[in-house]
């Protein structure tokens, strides 16, 4: 694949393949933040295999001075330090790019390309001569070509040891042999090649007001904020780490300063069936409760989901979203569970869900979604996915209002209830769908059966169809009723356009990207990133004021296009597909080539 000329100064992506399980993680993490720190637009996107250590993995690190970040797929510099896929690897670097790779032993004859530079360092046999032990010496291996990158690209030096006292600085053994390794791989590089490459960095001041997280990481903290105090979970790649950093801050937030007793609980359940019903306990009890699972672990979930759905429990679900059925590839990313969360369990449900594209909105939907579960008393699904939630972000610093108050919506105090004639758990006394509630133990007046079996508006168990009907009409009105009350849909209009491109989630930079592109040549197209389900009254007017709707997610069989079917007056005929499923963060090259596809066939089509 051949890259333009034009100045490439901060504008590359480095691809970095290596073996699971031998510490490249961290050597690769610190290459993309000292770019960061460079005040350099910046994305890291890790591919790793399910296993535990043996098998590839690589690391994507994407710099844009314009601020695109998603994936892109034109390799300019490829860190190649897995002999078992060189002949891949060296196939994917662009015409004019090229390979690093550790010449301690010789390239096949075969991996040669006339049109890609090889830079060839004795990593293997510096890290022997200067290293003792064999661990330390692949650590070593990977530090030491960070700093050959970095005399490549020009990445500062003092950025790196500035990372190393911060991460080493009790321990200053440590300090020192990163230190030596960084200076194994940058020297060598400076003494036996052009450096720095035609494409290089140069420090900018891009990321003043950004911070470097993952999105789960972000819902974790999102979580505290709301004001969450129990969570319960079941250990599945790619959520768990949600729980991991709320522990984390709990551990330094969450605990009384007199007495040092925690003031939060966490509980690793047994499954995600288990884990569910913690969860509906304790938002039955009046606390802000969840659980951060991936679609396996919703499947599993799904009785109790119709439970709190009729029951009208509060609860928030971080799904983490994975490739499936089944098992799938629980590493990679995709958009699978549209349908599975927006009607998940048995019988007549309907659920709110919302969509997060960044971390940065992963907070603030995280606080959202408590504030929504708890006014609409039902679950509020926060529809992540693995790109989001485990890879690298630059997102806007987050920014906090003090002045927040949860939204508890109708929950009557013991003053409340002593003021009624007598308290009726699902009566809808002004007409909005939501009834009010009482938390348990508030007062002997507000007592009440939650119930799961068929159950009339006064909370009294009936097998009576229209008493039935009335209840479950009653909730399905209040879910319609949430919709204007999610986040708001994004939406950016262009002159002359009767195209609308449409997407959600962690496709946004990629989408937006593509509409740049496309602008470029003269195919003019408004934008639509769809937030919440059910879906406001904006997203049915903007994709009825379009020609043609062409929606872009991560999925086979186009879910969030068929949601916008069943639930929009938009007709069939309006709706097209992007699609992109195989598993890795979506790219504006195949956004592009997609929307370019469509045209052509309604070109032909109107032909």
């Amino acid at each position: 694949m051949d890259r333009d000329s034009r100045d490439r100064t901060n504008d590359l992506v480095v691809k970095v393949a290596t073996v699971n399980g031998t510490g490249s993680a961290s050597a690769n993490g610190m290459l993309m933040q000292a770019i960061f720190r460079m005040g350099v637009p910046v994305s890291g996107k890790n591919v790793f295999p399910s296993n535990i250590q043996g098998l590839p993995t690589w690391y994507e690190i994407r710099v844009n001075k314009n601020g695109h970040t998603a994936r892109s797929p034109n390799f300019d510099l490829m860190v190649a330090m897995n002999p078992k896929t060189y002949g891949q690897d060296i196939k994917e670097v662009c015409s004019g790019g090229a390979v690093l790779y550790d010449s301690s032993w010789p390239l096949d004859d075969a991996l040669m390309r006339d049109d890609v530079t090889y830079l060839g360092v004795p990593l293997s046999h510096m890290c022997v001569e200067n290293f003792k032990g064999a661990r330390e010496r692949i650590l070593m291996k990977n530090i030491a070509y960070v700093g050959a990158v970095a005399a490549l690209l020009t990445i500062d030096l003092d950025v790196i040891q500035a990372m190393f006292t911060e991460k080493f600085g009790s321990k200053p053994h440590l300090i020192d042999s990163n230190d030596a390794a960084i200076r194994l791989g940058y020297d060598y590089a400076i003494e036996h090649f052009d450096c720095p490459l035609p494409t290089r960095l140069e420090p900018m001041d891009a990321n003043r007001d950004s911070v470097l997280m993952t999105g789960n990481m972000a819902a974790a903290l999102g979580c505290v904020y709301a004001g969450a105090t129990v969570g319960a979970w079941y250990p599945i790649t790619p959520a768990t780490s949600v729980m991991d950093s709320f522990r984390g801050l709990c551990e330094k937030l969450r605990k009384d300063p007199e007495t040092g007793k925690n003031r939060y609980c966490i509980i690793q359940a047994e499954d995600e069936l288990a884990a569910i019903g913690m969860v509906l306990g304790a938002g039955w009890m009046g606390a802000r409760a969840f659980t951060p699972t991936s679609g396996a672990g919703i499947s599993l979930m799904n009785e109790f989901l119709g439970l709190a759905y009729y029951a009208e429990i509060p609860a928030v679900i971080f799904d983490v979203q994975r490739t499936g059925p089944s098992t799938g590839m629980p590493t990679r990313t995709q958009q699978g569970d549209f349908f599975t969360l927006a009607f998940a369990s048995h019988g007549d449900t309907k659920h709110v869900l919302i969509f997060p594209a960044d971390p940065g909105e992963c907070f603030t939907f995280a606080v959202q979604a408590f504030d929504l579960a708890e006014r609409f008393q039902t679950p509020v699904f926060v529809a992540s996915d693995l790109d989001i939630g485990m890879n690298d972000w630059v997102c806007d610093k987050l920014e906090w209002d003090d002045a927040y108050v949860p939204d508890r919506g109708k929950v009557l105090s013991a003053e409340d209830l002593q003021k009624m004639d007598a308290f009726y758990r699902y009566l809808d006394s002004d007409g909005d769908g939501v009834a009010a509630r009482s938390l348990p133990g508030v007062d002997p007046k507000g007592a009440y059966f939650t119930r799961g079996s068929g159950h009339d508006r006064y909370g009294r168990y009936t097998e009576d169809g229209e008493l039935y009907q009335d209840v479950v009409d009653r909730v399905a009105r209040k879910i319609e009723g949430a919709a204007e009350a999610l986040p708001p849909p994004e939406i950016r209009l262009v002159d002359n356009a009767s195209i609308g491109l449409v997407t959600v989630g962690g496709c946004r930079g990629a989408v937006l990207e593509a509409v740049d592109l496309l602008a470029e040549e003269g195919i003019a197209l408004d934008y639509l990133r769809v937030t919440g389900f059910p879906f406001a009254s904006a997203v049915e007017e903007f994709l009825l004021s379009h020609d043609v709707n062409i929606v872009v997610e991560q999925n086979r069989d186009g879910q969030m296009k068929r949601l916008l079917m069943l639930e929009t007056a938009v007709l069939k005929s309006k709706l097209a597909s992007v699609l992109d499923y195989g598993g890795s963060p979506l790219s504006a090259t195949v956004v592009a080539q997609g929307v370019r596809d469509r045209l052509s066939m309604m070109t032909v089509q109107a032909g």
